[in-house]
């Protein structure tokens, strides 16, 4: 329902096939209509997502993709709205908006391409690429240390946080379909290969690294989750880390909650006169 016969700009063997791929199995396992969801995204290859997807989109400035998808949130609460874009645009240009997006806790699903690597615009280091790791323009090696975006989402209360692995479809779809159906912000971090710019993280490099959490693993446990995000580099655990649900922000605010979305609402410009008036 979602296949477009769209021709893509990808690389060969781009992780960003696989996503593309899980994204809309998960779609289809929610039982939603191409008109009832809309992608929001910023600029990079990851962000091209939504061209090759038979949705709604916006697809806007480099690090903007939040903004945006929040946005058409808050016009229609009846939309679900998940934003989408790499690691770059998500935590470099746009980290001042993850950071307030997991605060304000809005209903958006948040897919963050990770190949950390910057592959639109050639290969320089991502905020994810590891200290030390030499690109086409870090010559002599990344000098500051690498984010951890899992940990930030923790520590500033995100009540979804999750891990996907491009490779390995039917486990990135179910962690995807049960971000939509979280009721608040819900943060997907998928690992992915570059193969053309980054030449360390490669598919070998993730399968001898990640591993799936056990079924015992209690994901509404803090103090654990907090433990698992701190697994990098050596050991990369797979799938929900942390969930708790929270109050979403629309649940407390009585002009979301109580109204009809924004966009049905009356809208008379010449309502704002009377302001306008007064500064005459």
């Amino acid at each position: 329902m979602f296949s477009t016969n769209k021709e893509t700009a990808w690389c060969p063997g781009c992780g960003n096939f696989g996503i593309l791929e899980a994204l809309k199995e998960a779609l289809d396992s929610l039982n939603l209509e191409p008109h009832q969801v809309v992608i929001s995204s910023g600029i990079g290859q990851a962000a091209k997502t939504p061209q090759y997807i038979s949705a709604n989109m916006f697809n806007g400035l480099h690090g903007r993709s939040l903004p945006a998808g929040i946005g058409i949130k808050l016009a229609n609460k009846h939309l679900t709205v998940i934003v989408e874009s790499g690691d770059g645009c998500s935590y470099g240009e746009g980290g001042n908006h993850f950071v307030h997006a997991v605060r304000r806790n809005l209903d958006v699903t948040h897919l963050v391409h990770n190949n950390q690597v910057y592959g639109l615009t050639k290969g320089q280091a991502s905020p994810t690429t590891a200290r030390h790791q030499r690109t086409g323009l870090q010559f002599d090696g990344v000098q500051m240390q690498p984010l951890n975006p899992l940990a930030l989402a923790l520590t500033l209360g995100a009540g979804f946080v999750a891990r996907g692995f491009f490779a390995d479809k039917k486990h990135l779809a179910a962690l995807i379909a049960e971000a939509i159906s979280y009721l608040g912000y819900a943060l997907v971090d998928i690992l992915q290969t570059c193969p053309t710019f980054n030449k360390v993280n490669t598919f070998k490099w993730y399968k001898d690294r990640a591993y799936y959490l056990p079924a015992d693993y209690d994901s509404s446990d803090l103090s654990a989750a907090r433990l698992k995000v701190e697994e990098v580099g050596e050991r990369l655990p797979l799938g929900i880390i942390y969930k708790r649900q929270t109050a979403e922000y629309a649940a407390h605010n009585p002009v979301l909650s109580s109204n009809p979305p924004l966009v049905d609402l009356p809208l008379n410009p010449t309502d704002a006169k009377k302001f306008m008036d007064e500064f005459r």
